[in-house]
């Protein structure tokens, strides 16, 4: 077994805890929420639009490097059990028992009900889909996505778990590894912009969702295929400046004529293909200067990791109906939105992690409804 790859564990961590302020920003920004304040900010609307670009295709990439670990040292069939246990009950739990609040909080602040959470929740079983019905996987579409690319992806699982096509694998990770070769993976993703960006606008729907859905497979088997080469992680470390500013010269141009007013391409011409170039080339590239950087600086364990690198996956399950309940009240208050947002930040950490400490950890069957193993131990090399 490789030594562990602490900076992936605090790119993991990171990335997710950017999730939450990600989401308390929501109900201040222009774009359509659970729940809204009064007033938006047209400021943080752009640094959101800006996070949502590549926030979660590196968690699908950091996802594919933890699935090539767990794929280490167990086999297809146990990998399968353990994605259904890990991510398929806490998904079912989650929708029936977490999510039902969010729309809750949401249909009272328009208005569609009135009275108490325990007249509301009856609705959920009645089976009908969101925004129709209360049953819905909201912000675990993300677990529902990686659920599915981890079963359509067995097959070539199994494959690579043939030696003579192992032996390839290691080959041909290290052949994408080169300076100049790796950052030209941004291609496939190019493609995806040209030909499904306009026809299949992101829906995070599962079904008739081919843009988002392809691009986020492809970014996790990069991390399945590229995570066990150390020459691709030297590579990021070497390059990590380089890859940085080509990727903010490109955020730059996509802010000059895209972000700044919103002006995304609407049908397929020249500027789809511009857009299409430069925010793969901005999203890859970024991704690769993120983990050059963590390896640099962050290839070391403490205790604060050692405790979010096992709660990451709870907090996410629960942040956002946390954020949604707690903003329904916060957004009535006559405060600037800066002051909102600062205590929904607070109030949302202090008691997710409350929630986390002294219900989830200590409890074996609210550890498995929520995503942990039973028992805690130390895991492999990014294998969560």
């Amino acid at each position: 077994m490789a030594q562990r790859k602490y900076f992936v564990d605090w790119v993991r961590v990171l990335a997710f805890f950017s999730l939450i302020f990600f989401h308390c920003a929501m109900p201040f920004v222009t774009f359509g929420w659970e729940i809204k304040n009064k007033e938006q900010s047209i400021g943080l609307t752009r640094l959101i639009w800006w996070l949502h670009q590549w926030r979660l295709p590196l968690l699908f990439f950091v996802a594919g490097v933890g699935i090539h670990y767990s794929l280490v040292k167990r086999s297809v069939f146990a990998f399968a059990g353990e994605r259904i246990v890990r991510l398929f009950i806490p998904l079912l739990f989650a929708m029936f028992f977490t999510i039902p609040f969010q729309v809750y909080f949401e249909w009272l602040q328009k208005g569609r009900i009135t009275g108490s959470y325990f007249n509301f929740y009856p609705q959920v079983w009645r089976m009908i889909p969101y925004p129709e019905g209360a049953l819905t996987w909201s912000h675990m579409w993300f677990v529902v996505y990686l659920f599915v690319f981890c079963i359509v992806l067995i097959p070539v699982f199994s494959l690579f778990k043939i030696r003579v096509l192992q032996t390839f694998k290691s080959f041909l990770a290290d052949k994408l590894s080169g300076g100049l070769i790796t950052p030209l993976l941004f291609l496939p993703l190019a493609f995806y912009y040209f030909t499904l960006f306009i026809k299949y606008p992101e829906q995070q729907s599962l079904l008739d969702d081919w843009f988002l859905f392809i691009f986020s497979i492809t970014l996790m088997f990069y991390g399945y295929l590229l995570g066990g080469s150390e020459k691709f992680w030297n590579t990021c470390e070497r390059y990590k400046y380089h890859y940085l500013i080509t990727s903010v010269l490109c955020i730059i141009i996509l802010f000059y004529n895209f972000w700044w007013s919103f002006n995304l391409p609407k049908q397929n011409d020249l500027m789809l293909y511009l857009y299409g170039t430069l925010n793969s080339i901005h999203i890859w590239l970024l991704i690769l200067a993120a983990l050059g950087f963590a390896k640099k600086y962050l290839n070391f364990s403490n205790r604060f990791l050692q405790f979010t690198n096992q709660a990451v996956y709870p907090f996410y399950i629960l942040h956002q109906t946390i954020i949604v309940t707690l903003g329904f009240y916060i957004v009535q208050l006559p405060i600037p939105i800066f002051l909102k947002l600062l205590i929904l930040l607070a109030v949302t950490f202090i008691a997710v992690f409350a929630i986390y400490r002294f219900i989830i950890k200590p409890f074996i069957i609210t550890r498995i409804l929520y995503g942990l193993k039973p028992r805690e131990k130390n895991n492999s090399p990014s294998s969560e």
